[in-house]
């Protein structure tokens, strides 16, 4: 793998340590700026919905310059928007500067993604995409608790001034690391849209918002559900987070691996065993040890969707993956609104702290019923899940044709 890829998973740890950071952060900011917790948690929300909007804004921007141009751009951006959150003196401020810095997420996994695959060979596309969200794993592992931990002792202002820190020495890694790949010729905002033509496309994000939403319906409560159901102390909260993201590092890569090899069968598994594992986390919440192994489950098998179900919508919008490919992280992140608001809706019911894992199990069920279609789909066209390229003929326009079987 190219030592390219090194820097592309820091800028992911470093936006990944900021985008959960704040979770463990938000009683001191709150009692700082004078405003409730539920105000301060505007600073979770902000970021969510600036990655959706940002996603495709950003990248659009960027097909004015080539990829590397724009990743570093990202990072000064990110760069300047934990500055102004680590030094904003209302709290006005330092929500822009929390939107601002979310702005670069979903482009720089976007188009990063479509980097990492270009780097390497076509039968290692899904490993090189694995290795550069791995910095986002690890966030979850060292980036969050250090952070936490730093911002309860020194101050939440040195959190962010440490996570900018990150994002200079990610900017340094990829002007030094990253190759200038030359911008491809033709690519506009006509050009990126066409992609969102292709029903695959389409069923793919789908199954990301699904798919990945299903973990969030879950442990987004993962506080009181351990708390008030399986008997843990609140202290433990953090560690039980750290195992979560332990699993995230452990099925990203096996996600990466295995996605490389057969993508369908992979998603087939990973959504099915997610699915399960969340409808059981219902009578294993009530249980130290079964929730424990059971957190860490989740956090493997829902990372372990992320590298197929990117690389599946880069397949599929080949010839213009950019603008996909950044919608497809914003798609993440709409998957963890919608289960944290629908986990919401079952406990206000009165159904209890687990209801949200049922959620969790519908949602990741359903994405696994996309999943099948989606085969279906590959086999009626007969070619087996490869991706449409958009290819130039001699009649002008650009028109779709079917890639050869991997």
């Amino acid at each position: 793998m190219p030592i390219a890829l090194l820097a592309l998973a820091i800028g992911a740890f470093g936006i990944g340590t900021t985008e959960f950071v704040i979770m463990g952060l938000l009683p001191q900011v709150a009692s700082d700026f004078g405003v409730s917790v539920p105000t301060a948690g505007l600073l979770v929300t902000g970021y969510g919905l600036g990655v959706m909007i940002g996603a495709p804004i950003m990248t659009l921007l960027g097909t004015k310059v080539s990829r590397k141009n724009m990743l570093m751009l990202l990072m000064v951006l990110f760069v300047l928007g934990n500055l102004v959150s680590a030094f904003a003196p209302v709290f006005g401020v330092m929500l822009a500067g929390r939107i601002l810095a979310s702005f670069t997420h979903g482009a720089f996994f976007g188009i990063g993604s479509v980097v990492a695959a270009e780097l390497v060979a076509p039968e290692k596309k899904a490993r090189a995409i694995a290795l550069m969200f791995t910095g986002l794993t690890v966030a979850n592992v060292v980036g969050v608790p250090l952070g936490t931990l730093i911002g309860r002792s020194a101050g939440w202002r040195v959190t962010f001034v440490l996570v900018a820190a990150l994002g200079v020495l990610g900017l340094a890694g990829v002007a030094k690391l990253v190759p200038d790949l030359p911008k491809p010729e033709g690519v506009s905002l006509r050009h990126e849209l066409r992609a969102f033509r292709n029903a695959q496309v389409v069923l793919a994000m789908a199954m990301t918002v699904l798919g990945f939403g299903g973990v969030f319906a879950a442990i987004t409560y993962i506080a009181p559900m351990m708390t008030d159901v399986a008997g843990f102390a609140g202290s433990s909260i953090t560690w039980l987070l750290v195992l979560f993201g332990a699993g995230m590092v452990v099925g990203n890569l096996i996600g990466g691996r295995y996605a490389d090899r057969a993508l369908m069968p992979m998603l087939f598994t990973a959504l099915g065993s997610l699915a399960a594992v969340l409808a059981l986390f219902t009578l294993t919440a009530h249980s130290r040890p079964a929730a424990a192994v059971t957190v860490f489950l989740i956090g493997a098998l829902g990372f372990a969707t992320v590298p197929p179900l990117q690389k599946r919508v880069l397949d599929q919008a080949s010839g213009a993956p950019t603008l996909a490919s950044a919608v497809n992280i914003g798609a993440f992140n709409l998957g963890n609104a919608l289960s944290a608001w629908l986990g919401g809706i079952v406990i206000a019911a009165g159904l209890g702290y687990t209801a949200p894992n049922v959620v969790g199990a519908v949602l990741t069920g359903s994405a696994l019923v996309l999943a099948v279609i989606s085969a279906g789909l590959d086999r009626r066209r007969g070619h087996g899940g490869g991706p449409s390229r958009v290819v130039a003929d001699s009649r002008g326009p650009e028109r779709p044709a079917l890639a050869a079987r991997h």
